[in-house]
């Protein structure tokens, strides 16, 4: 037994008698209870859910636009960036999405292949991405590093964040979003729940800290 089996083993037996000393003895890992909910009230892309997500979103200052088709959602980027100079992209983006985007917004790609440094990051205005999956419950977007969705980086320098999200992506509760990340565990996820944002120690708020000031969510379905 290494000395880290050791001490879990130790605080396993402590936690399982109530902080007995049990000395040298092995503990079995107490049964953990799964009696909370695995299923939300409303079905996964249901307009309930949806309305939820969205008014999760906009409290945590998130822009939430919405697109019934894709040539909708290529408008919608169209108009958001219309300012932009550049805009990373994922390698798997789908091509129609920045087919709005104006000849003064170049497209920077992005890949694990040809990898963009923090620094070419820092200098582009705007990163575009797909996501797997939005919690409503929490009001929550977990990118997992899909070819759509791109590498970590790329969503975490960049200012501004325009996030696709397929209503039928959309699951009412956490329990329900963690059974579908559960198929590819080892993938790198990226919790998001609103633009980045922190407060001082006079409780002021500070936008764009640890990830992009201004978030713009599109709800493609």
């Amino acid at each position: 037994m290494s000395a880290r089996d050791d001490i879990l083993a130790r605080v396993r037996a402590a936690v399982i008698n109530d902080g007995a000393h049990l000395g040298d003895a092995v503990a079995e890992q107490a049964p953990v209870s799964r009696g909370y909910r695995t299923t939300g009230e409303h079905s996964p892309g249901s307009p309930a859910a949806i309305e939820v997500l969205v008014d999760r979103l906009v409290d945590y200052r998130a822009i939430v636009h919405r697109a019934a088709t894709e040539e909708d959602l290529a408008r919608t980027v169209g108009e958001l960036l219309a300012d932009a100079r550049s805009v990373v992209a994922p390698p798997a983006l789908p091509p129609g999405w920045t087919g709005g985007l104006g000849d003064a917004t170049a497209v920077v790609h992005d890949s694990r292949e040809d990898r963009r440094t923090a620094a070419e990051l820092d200098q582009v205005d705007a990163v575009l991405t797909a996501s797997r999956l939005a919690v409503a419950d929490t009001g929550t977007i977990v990118l997992d590093g899909e070819d759509d969705q791109g590498r970590r980086a790329i969503t975490l320098v960049p200012d501004l964040h325009v996030c696709v999200v397929r209503t039928e992506h959309v699951v009412h509760t956490l329990p329900e979003a963690v059974t579908i990340l559960a198929a590819h565990p080892t993938r790198p996820q990226t919790w998001i729940s609103g633009p980045s944002a922190t407060s001082d120690i006079e409780l002021s708020r500070v936008e764009g800290v640890h990830g992009p000031r201004t978030l713009h969510v599109i709800l493609l379905g």
